[in-house]
């Protein structure tokens, strides 16, 4: 078909100790807590069970990794890293508690007002949405017409899938993307097509999407 979908399959990391407790960003050394890593292989096994992914994709951060590990291990394919699925640069506020960083008078332009946000030291909201959809956009370019895996971290799938909703940035903070949840985007020539948002359970077979 010449202008079969891409289907892209947003993956967030498992859980991890600091998951509702800390904002982490991007420092290195956070692994999946016990719970992360069975929720890891739960995603694998619903995933595994599609008749044909084409590569999975992974964010560098360890956490994203290891979600990611078990679901290549189980479709036999090669985990192949992309650098512009990583989470969110929150710079000078990375390793704060989410009650110190609430504590902050910009938490609420963060949560109300996004794109005018900028964190000291990392990137603004607008510069990590059109990141990731940029990364989201050479995925598709690789692999037309088939159906692709991508673990990444909260933030970034939430703006993925408010640009396929055509939802402004401002308002993306009301998508909720739990630990280990699966989103699929059909990407067409004509535009997006958002399948599912922050699946945890059940079969996934209906979404189809990919070549035989």
């Amino acid at each position: 078909m010449a202008d079969a979908a891409t289907v892209v399959l947003l993956v967030r990391h498992g859980l991890t100790p600091t998951t509702g407790v800390k904002l982490p960003g991007r420092a290195p050394g956070l692994h999946l807590s016990d719970d992360g890593r069975r929720q890891a292989e739960a995603a694998a096994e619903r995933i595994g069970k599609l008749p044909k992914v084409a590569a999975v994709y992974s964010s560098p951060l360890e956490r994203a990794r290891e979600t990611a590990t078990p679901i290549a291990r189980t479709l036999k394919l090669a985990l192949r890293i992309e650098r512009d699925l990583a989470e969110l640069d929150i710079g000078e506020w990375t390793g704060l508690s989410l009650k110190q960083a609430g504590r902050r008078p910009e938490w609420e332009t963060i949560q109300r007002s996004p794109s005018s946000f900028r964190f000291p030291g990392g990137e603004s909201f607008t510069e990590m949405q059109a990141r990731i959809t940029s990364a989201l956009g050479r995925l598709v370019a690789k692999h037309p017409g088939h159906l692709v895996v991508a673990v990444s971290h909260a933030d970034p799938i939430k703006a993925a899938v408010a640009q396929a909703l055509g939802t402004p940035l401002d308002l993306f903070q009301r998508i909720m993307i739990a630990t280990a949840s699966i989103s699929a985007v059909a990407y067409r020539r004509g535009g997006p097509a958002v399948l599912t948002v922050n699946s945890m359970s059940g079969d996934l077979a209906w979404i189809g999407g990919g070549k035989s």
